[in-house]
């Protein structure tokens, strides 16, 4: 898995690729962390675009993240999920917790 941590003002933007499992999942939520704790973060888009899979471990980093940009007072968003990382969102109920774009220019938060 391939992961891409960009700044934007006061966003972060995590673009992955590959699948999201349990071999990486402890590895992104860690460099995901340092992150948050260096930069003053106040929304968070997970980029989906590229990746062919998701399981529980990657879902639970994505909840993870999610609970501490609440905490902050802060904004989550997923953006290109393709249509089987859509499915496995859907099923998890996290579409209901967080938005789900289509690509990042639609999110005007930024």
């Amino acid at each position: 898995m391939d992961i891409e941590l960009k700044m934007i003002r006061n966003t972060l933007i995590i673009r992955l690729k590959g699948e999201f499992d349990m071999l990486q999942a402890e590895k992104i939520r860690r460099q995901i962390d340092d992150k948050l704790q260096e930069e003053q973060v106040h929304n968070l888009i997970f980029n989906l675009e590229k990746v062919s899979f998701v399981d529980s471990s990657g879902l639970g980093v994505i909840i993870g993240r999610y609970k501490k940009m609440k905490e902050k007072d802060g904004s989550m968003y997923i953006v290109g999920a393709q249509p089987v990382v859509e499915k496995i969102l859907s099923l998890s109920g996290i579409n209901k917790l967080v938005p789900l774009f289509k690509n990042e220019q639609q999110i005007t938060k930024i």
